[in-house]
């Protein structure tokens, strides 16, 4: 019999366990739980490099969010992974670097939009936390046959939201398009986070003339703040600049309308 191997992520430890024991009862499960978005990255990245990968990832909706003072499920994030990855980054981040894991999303209510962003993300369904057990069985089957599943009342909320999403990259595709290619170039390192003077040395331009591209960037697209421009450019599916350049990859800093230097 094919074995279905199964990773509950949830910082709730009561229904982190007791899901865990639930499904560990089928005969073709094999379930283990992680209290965190980082604890559920080094899970899936130990399990890989046993050759005993994960299937299915069942993510909390709300993970990071915990507010009860509930201790966290085990195994426990040590104090450096407090500033967590949440339920939806954590999936969009699986997706990334192991396609191959669907990843289901467990909610305590209906939310259109929060379910669109997870679909956006890449997940494969959305789930009621208290759904029947045979009815989460048969998601978990179902994402790995690629079915998508959500449940009937969330459809038309969620198409309206998908719809509405694309809409705006559109509209986003658009206006990155009005950009000249010196501009999509700087755009790029500002989706990276590169600060005007690292711009200016990887496109060998002055300071001076960064600034300028910059504000006809920001021109262009209609926005007053860099923040708004690297939000644009990523709905627009711009991505950053190339690596191997220093500063790339850290979080964007804002000040004054401008990157940190």
């Amino acid at each position: 019999m094919a074995r279905i191997r199964v990773l509950v992520v949830d910082d709730h430890r009561i229904f982190a366990e007791s899901l865990a024991a639930a499904l560990a009862a089928e005969p073709d499960v094999d379930v283990s739980a992680a209290g965190s978005g980082p604890a559920a990255l080094r899970a899936l990245e130990r399990a890989a490099a046993e050759g005993r990968g994960y299937d299915v990832l069942l993510v909390d909706a709300e993970l990071g969010a915990q507010t009860s003072g509930e201790p966290p499920a085990v195994p426990a994030p040590r104090q450096e992974e407090t500033a967590a990855v949440d339920g939806i980054a954590l999936v969009a981040g699986v997706r990334a670097a192991r396609p191959a894991v669907r990843s289901v999303v467990l909610a305590e209510k209906d939310d259109p939009r929060a379910a669109a962003r997870a679909l956006q993300a890449g997940a494969s369904g959305w789930v009621a936390k208290d759904c029947s057990l045979q009815r989460l069985l048969s998601v978990i089957r179902g994402v790995l046959r690629d079915e998508t599943h959500l449940p009937p009342a969330l459809l038309t909320g969620v198409l309206r939201e998908l719809t509405a999403a694309r809409k705006h990259r559109t509209e986003s595709e658009r206006l990155v398009e009005s950009l000249t290619p010196r501009e999509r170039e700087v755009l790029r390192c500002m989706v990276a986070g590169l600060g005007r003077k690292a711009v200016a040395e990887r496109l060998f331009l002055s300071p001076h003339t960064v600034r300028t591209h910059m504000q006809n960037v920001l021109g262009k697209l209609g926005v007053h703040s860099t923040l708004a421009a690297v939000a644009l450019a990523r709905r627009a599916g711009v991505g950053p600049a190339d690596a191997g350049t220093g500063g790339l990859g850290r979080d964007v800093v804002e000040r004054g309308g401008q990157l940190a230097q």
